[in-house]
C-alpha cells in the first residue's frame, strides 16, 4: 500500500487474459455486480458467451513454455525454437520459477489453467539432470502424461552458426507434416533406458499432440511447408554393462514443392526437403503416463460428434452443395387422384357441360321435327 497524503492507494496486479474473459463474459450476461440486470443479452452478446463456453470440437490447444529454477542459455533457446514451432499458440514466459513436476504439479496446473493451456514444456538444468526439457500435458485442469527428456544435442535456426547462410522458416500457421522412423514405436515397452521402461505409443501421442497445430478439415499443398522426423534409435552404453539407451532424434525440414526434374510434361509438384532446424537428441530419463480410467476419460468422444459422423440414408450431396433427398412411397393410383381445381378449370368445365346440354337439346329438337 502506498500512502501519498490523505489518500490511501492499494496496487493490484493486472488480470490475466482468461480472467478479464472471464469478467467481461459476466458483465455482459449481468452477473457482474450486487445488482443483477434482468434485461436479456441481444444476439452479438449471445453469440460471445457461446464463444465462451466449452466446445464439442475444440480449435487448437495453447502450449505454455517456461523456465526452471535454473535454466542454461542453450535452454532458453530451445524454447524460442519451439514457440517459432507452435506460433500463434505458444506462450513463453520470462520469468523463472520453482516448479518439480514430478514431484508437486501443483503449481504447473495453476500456471497451466490460468494461461488457458493445455500443454506445456518446461526447461532447466542442474547438476543432477543437465539440459533437462519437460514435455506434457493437462485435462480437465490436472496433469493427464508427462515426459522428461535430456537434451544431449542441439542444433538451432536462430543461433546463426549452426545453419550457414538463409535458412528458409515455417510461416507462422501452416500445419507440419509428422514423420515417424523406427521399428520401436510400435513397442510397448523397452528395457535398458534410464527409467527401465517406455510406452512407446503413449510417447508417439503425446509427441502428434503437442506439435500437430490446428485441427482442421481439409488441406491446402502450399500450407505443408515443414516437416518434423522422430526417429528411435538405440545407441550403446558408456557404462561397463553396454545396456543400450534409446536416443530420439528430432530433425526439421523445410518443404518446398518444385518441377518433377525428371518428368517435364507433368504438373504435379515434386517435394524437395531443406535442412532448417531445430534439430535435438534427446534421450528419455523420467516418464509418468496417465492411469488407465483417466486415458480412457480424455480420449472419449461426445455421442453427439458420432451422430453428426454418421451418413444419412437415402441424402446426398451434389456438385454445388445441394442436398438431394430420394423418398419411397408405394404406388399411388393418379386417375382417381383428386386435385386441386382451379378457377380456370372449373370454367372450362362448365362451358364444356353447356356445349354437352346444347347439343342434346338439338338433338331432341331434330327428333321432334322429323
Amino acid at each position: 500500500s502506498l500512502y501519498i497524503g490523505q489518500q490511501h492507494k492499494t496496487t493490484t496486479m493486472a488480470p490475466t487474459p482468461e480472467q478479464a474473459r472471464r469478467l467481461k463474459t459476466a458483465r455482459l450476461s449481468g452477473k457482474h455486480g450486487s445488482k443483477s440486470s434482468k434485461k436479456q443479452p441481444n444476439a452479438r452478446v449471445q453469440r460471445y458467451l457461446k464463444s465462451t463456453e466449452p466446445q464439442l470440437v475444440e480449435r487448437f490447444k495453447g502450449s505454455l513454455l517456461m523456465k526452471g529454477i535454473q535454466c542454461s542459455q542453450n535452454m532458453a533457446l530451445v524454447l524460442k525454437e519451439l514457440r517459432a514451432l507452435q506460433a500463434p499458440h505458444a506462450k513463453l514466459l520470462s520469468k523463472k520459477n520453482q516448479i518439480a513436476p514430478f514431484e508437486d504439479a501443483s503449481s504447473l496446473e495453476f500456471l497451466a489453467t490460468k494461461n488457458d493451456c493445455a500443454l506445456f514444456a518446461m526447461a532447466s538444468t542442474n547438476k543432477k539432470r543437465p539440459n533437462n526439457l519437460v514435455m506434457g500435458r493437462t485435462f480437465d485442469h490436472s496433469i493427464l502424461d508427462m515426459c522428461e527428456f535430456g537434451v544431449l544435442r542441439f542444433k538451432s535456426c536462430l543461433a546463426g552458426q549452426d545453419y550457414p547462410g538463409t535458412v528458409p522458416k515455417k510461416r507462422i500457421g501452416s500445419k507440419p507434416m509428422l514423420l515417424f522412423c523406427g521399428d520401436l514405436w510400435q513397442q510397448k515397452a523397452m528395457t535398458g533406458t534410464t527409467t527401465g521402461q517406455v510406452d512407446y505409443p503413449s510417447l508417439q501421442n503425446l509427441l502428434i499432440d503437442f506439435y500437430r497445430g490446428d485441427v482442421v478439415d481439409k488441406l491446402v499443398p502450399t500450407g505443408l511447408d515443414h516437416v518434423i522426423c522422430f526417429t528411435l534409435a538405440a545407441a550403446p552404453s558408456s557404462s561397463n554393462n553396454n545396456t543400450p539407451t534409446v536416443l530420439l532424434h528430432q530433425r526439421t525440414y523445410f518443404c518446398q514443392l518444385k518441377k518433377d526434374p525428371h518428368n517435364a510434361a507433368s504438373n504435379t509438384p515434386v517435394p524437395w526437403l531443406e535442412n532448417c532446424g531445430p534439430d535435438l537428441d534427446l534421450v528419455i530419463r523420467r516418464t509418468q503416463w496417465a492411469a488407465p480410467d483417466l486415458a480412457v476419460a480424455a480420449r472419449k468422444v461426445p455421442e453427439s460428434i458420432h451422430k453428426a459422423a454418421r451418413k444419412k440414408k437415402n441424402q446426398s450431396t451434389t456438385l454445388f452443395g445441394e442436398t438431394v433427398g430420394r423418398l419411397h412411397m408405394s404406388k399411388q393410383d393418379l386417375e382417381h387422384m383428386g386435385g386441386r381445381k382451379v378457377k380456370a378449370l372449373r370454367r372450362h368445365e362448365k362451358m364444356e357441360k353447356q356445349a354437352e346440354q346444347q347439343a342434346i337439346e338439338q338433338d331432341l329438337e331434330h327428333e321432334m321435327q322429323s
